[in-house]
């Protein structure tokens, strides 16, 4: 069995329903993202997911937001912290919106410019890259809970695109994404779905 990665993005929290940059600091979950969490772990632990998940390895960002979504979605027995999968440190963007950075840099975009005295997309693209690895290193799918960003830049790297390619990939909170092969090359069998929120 080729090895897929199956990407859970945190719940909401009070930053993320505000659009500001949430990077190291270490906000909880609104009541929505812990329902969120709670329908994500429903929808995973039940039909064809029951199965495949079986001997998934689990693993999250240590911030709060990330674990205790994979808490509540019931991996939080199987999981084991991984300081790979935090998300991006945003510096002195930490806590802003993109409409205030822009108040100052009105052509600014993340993607092209970065952030001062944070880590570079780089930086971030080889965190991203030993995710991969780790993920591709034996035959077994694996599960991590992380944050828009880092999740972002892992779905470009797994497609062996650059991390800027990140961009272009909106990614909900507590979404579900899937990546895996097609015709022995990588693949998006599944992006951004947030079908066990609706109704």
């Amino acid at each position: 069995m080729a090895p897929r990665i199956l990407l859970a993005r945190h719940g909401q929290t009070e930053w993320s329903l505000l659009g500001r940059h949430t990077g190291r600091t270490d906000i909880p979950l609104l009541e929505e993202g812990r329902r969120g969490a709670k329908l994500l772990g429903e929808r995973l632990h039940r039909g064809p997911w029951v199965a495949e998940l079986e001997s998934v390895e689990v693993r999250t960002s240590p911030l709060v937001r990330a674990s205790e979504t994979c808490e509540l979605a019931g991996f939080g027995a199987r999981a084991s912290e991984w300081d790979a999968l935090m998300e991006w440190d945003y510096g002195l963007y930490e806590g802003l919106t993109p409409a205030d950075i822009r108040s100052t840099r009105p052509d600014w975009f993340i993607w092209r410019d970065g952030v001062p005295s944070g880590e570079t997309l780089t930086e971030l693209s080889a965190r991203a890259d030993e995710v991969v690895e780790w993920a591709r290193s034996a035959d077994r799918d694996v599960l991590v809970f992380a944050h828009g960003h880092v999740l972002r830049v892992l779905g470009a790297r797994w497609l062996n695109l650059d991390a800027s390619f990140a961009a272009r990939l909106r990614l909900d909170p507590t979404s579900l994404s899937v990546l895996g092969w097609a015709y022995g090359e990588p693949a998006v069998e599944r992006w951004n779905d947030t079908g066990h929120l609706e109704g």
